[in-house]
């Protein structure tokens, strides 16, 4: 979290390695992401990384099936293992009786858990998420962060989320808090309820001067 302009979005993009650091180092699964290849980084983004876009980068022309398989094609996966995986994450997300249908026929929740399911199909190590509740209105919104939330816990999958949403932001379990390119604060949920990570969310998030969207 942090105002615009502090450096959020670009550090989604040196992680998921489309832009470069001039200096540091990024370390996943301990393997350095600075001295890989584009090969190697092509590879890393496949099999490491899983993305989750604010206005979910689904094709039109396939299936919700072809649509979340599609990872899985292009790294040349079995069928019978995409089938497995298929099934497995798709009733998972609660998408499995929306497959044979195309995108424009679901609502904007339902295309966000299709996309999800995209995104963690390779079970990455690491979900990249930008503004995912953007494009959603509030109930959505919940029912997303209820997806994130079986994701993280159940299935323990990483997530990495920008959001200017403190309702959003009380249900991470930590949340880091950017200023000028910097961390600048950070909030540990621990055993704490969302409704008191929620108001330090906006305490910090005062004291810092941010844009934090408050609801």
């Amino acid at each position: 979290m942090g105002a615009s302009g502090s450096g959020k979005s670009t550090l989604l993009n040196v992680i998921a390695t489309i832009d470069k650091v001039s200096s540091g180092d990024i370390i996943l699964d301990g393997q350095s992401l600075c001295d890989c290849k584009d090969a190697e980084l092509a590879k890393f983004r496949r099999d490491k990384l899983g993305f989750i876009f604010q206005d979910y980068n689904l094709l039109d022309t396939l299936t919700i099936e072809e649509n979340i398989i599609l990872p899985l094609n292009l790294a040349r996966v079995p069928k019978e293992k995409t089938d497995e995986l298929l099934k497995d994450v798709a009733e998972k997300l609660g998408v499995a009786d929306k497959l044979k249908q195309f995108p424009y026929e679901l609502s904007g929740g339902q295309r966000q858990r299709a996309a999800c399911a995209r995104a963690l199909i390779t079970s990455p190590s690491l979900m990249l998420a930008d503004e995912p509740t953007g494009a959603l209105d509030s109930k959505n919104s919940r029912l997303l962060m209820d997806t994130f939330n079986i994701i993280n816990v159940n299935l323990g999958a990483t997530i990495l989320m920008v959001t200017h949403d403190a309702v959003v932001g009380s249900y991470a379990s930590r949340v880091l808090f950017l200023k000028d390119g910097k961390i600048w604060s950070e909030v540990v949920r621990g055993a704490r309820s969302r409704q008191d990570m929620y108001a330090d969310i906006l305490s910090v998030s005062s004291a810092l001067g941010g844009d934090t969207d408050v609801r």
